[in-house]
């Protein structure tokens, strides 16, 4: 009777232990709860055009603009500029060729289930008569 008890109780504890998120582990953050701050640091961008390119972006807070990012776009010898927003759930991007006029903006939100650590939108490019292009971007690991 006494190992009964004993089977039981560790079959409970089990159950318990495997319903508990696991220790150090934190919840997925929802869109709302992400910050500016949570994008700095490396990321992979894919624009699904034809044909597909691949970008390395970095984002830095920005020195002059409190809850704002900087940083800078780069594929091979190909460099962009770049400033960016996370406001409530939604993504902005400004690219710049030269520093100073805005070649590019993008739009997107943080991807379902990915703990923000994918952001999805269109990238329009500001030269006519462009058609917004699909990207992916992925955290750097």
């Amino acid at each position: 009777m006494k190992r009964w008890g004993v089977a039981l109780a560790l079959a409970v504890l089990t159950c318990l232990l495997a319903s508990m998120p696991s220790l150090g582990q934190t919840p997925c953050p929802t869109a709302a709860e992400i910050r500016a701050e949570g994008l700095i640091g490396s990321w992979t961008v894919e624009l699904h055009g034809q044909p597909p390119e691949r970008w390395s972006l970095t984002l830095l807070a920005h020195p002059e603009h409190t809850g704002s990012l900087k940083g800078r776009l780069l594929q091979g010898t190909r460099t962009a500029e770049v400033v960016a927003d996370w406001d409530e759930g939604e993504f902005t991007m400004e690219e710049s060729h030269d520093g100073l006029r805005i070649a590019a903006t993008w739009l997107g939100t943080a991807s379902e289930g990915q703990c923000g650590r994918q952001i999805e939108g269109m990238r329009q490019a500001d030269a006519a008569p462009a058609s917004p292009t699909r990207f992916t971007m992925r955290r750097g690991r």
